[in-house]
């Protein structure tokens, strides 16, 4: 499970999203979200927009894997999919913010590598809030308030990445995936290579 944070503005959508596009045997997990659905945003594809009511029954009857409050909005990862997904042996990456991480820290730590995004200043996050152009005044200075506190929980991460340039990020990030998948994926393949090539050797060899 990759997971992918940052405060709002600094890029982890737009890293998040060419993944998906660029690499195979990937799940992009679409979170579950009580806030109001943005104009360039599609139901079903960027998030599940869902009433209050219905967030709380599947927080409550442990549909979700984690879930968070944020900018008073609620979020949450719906548990069947990110679990077929893992069963058919895919990876599956995680948009979610650091209080989700850490709920995903305390159920599976061994099988979660995660990533936080920075801006490159404050100057350009505020920058980039106001040109997506999708939020008021009040909400921007609201995300940018907020990114303060959010910031402060890089050292949680397994890799920083500092986004100054997208396409060296997407870059960076790629190679995260990569090092990760060789490190850790097939475990119980090689296992099987390793024994099979040690009795190749004792055959040969007696």
């Amino acid at each position: 499970m990759l997971v992918v944070s940052s405060p709002s503005g600094a890029g982890k959508t737009t890293l998040t999203r060419n993944l998906i596009e660029t690499e195979t045997h990937i799940t992009l997990s679409v979170s579950v979200t009580t806030r109001t659905r943005r104009p360039s945003e599609i139901d079903g594809v960027h998030y599940h927009f869902i009433p209050r009511r219905r967030f709380d029954i599947m927080r409550d009857s442990g549909e979700l894997l984690e879930w968070a409050e944020v900018h008073g909005n609620c979020y949450g990862t719906p548990r069947e999919p990110v679990e077929q997904a893992l069963a058919a042996g895919r990876d599956v990456l995680f948009d979610i913010d650091w209080q989700g991480t850490r709920q995903l820290y305390e159920a599976m730590r061994d099988d979660v590598v995660s990533v936080f995004v920075l801006p490159p200043s404050a100057a350009e996050l505020k920058a980039r809030l106001e040109r997506r152009a999708e939020d008021s005044h009040d909400i921007i200075n609201r995300r940018l308030k907020n990114a303060a506190e959010e910031i402060a929980h890089w050292p949680e991460y397994d890799y920083v990445l500092i986004n100054r340039d997208l396409g060296k990020s997407f870059a960076r990030l790629r190679s995260i995936l990569t090092a990760e998948r060789l490190k850790r994926v097939h475990r119980d393949d090689m296992e099987r290579f390793v024994g099979g090539l040690l009795d190749g050797l004792k055959q040969i060899t007696t």
